[in-house]
């Protein structure tokens, strides 16, 4: 069974920096995509950033481009999520996800494979 499991989510103030991790057992499938989503609530589940499975490509939305970083180590079967500059109103519940594919979705019902989530709070 695949296992997605996330860490390094808390409480940090506006402007600080949170980095997630995402250590997921290996798929028997390849190439994968991977996602990291999030949802605040009484929202949907939204598409925070990409990355292709060498990591050559990523992508990003436009509300978290340029302060987020996504990254990473197939050798580890980890995914990162350095977050920089938070607001506020980046407080949700991050979760990483698996996509069988090659090119990077948007769409939630695309991936495959699901973490638990992990908290991230920012305040002002």
């Amino acid at each position: 069974q695949v296992q997605l499991v996330e860490s390094g989510g808390g409480l940090v103030q506006a402007g600080g920096s949170l980095r997630l991790s995402c250590t997921y057992s290996r798929l028997i499938v390849t190439p994968y995509a991977m996602g990291w989503f999030r949802q605040a609530p009484g929202k949907e589940r939204e598409f925070v950033a990409g990355i292709t499975w060498s990591g050559s490509r990523t992508d990003y939305a436009d509300s978290v481009k340029g302060r987020f970083i996504i990254s990473r180590d197939n050798a580890k079967n980890s995914v990162y999520l350095q977050m920089n500059s938070l607001k506020p109103e980046d407080t949700a519940v991050y979760y990483c996800a698996a996509d069988v594919s090659v090119v990077i979705r948007r769409i939630a019902s695309a991936y495959d494979y699901w973490g638990q989530g992990t908290q991230v709070t920012v305040s002002s």
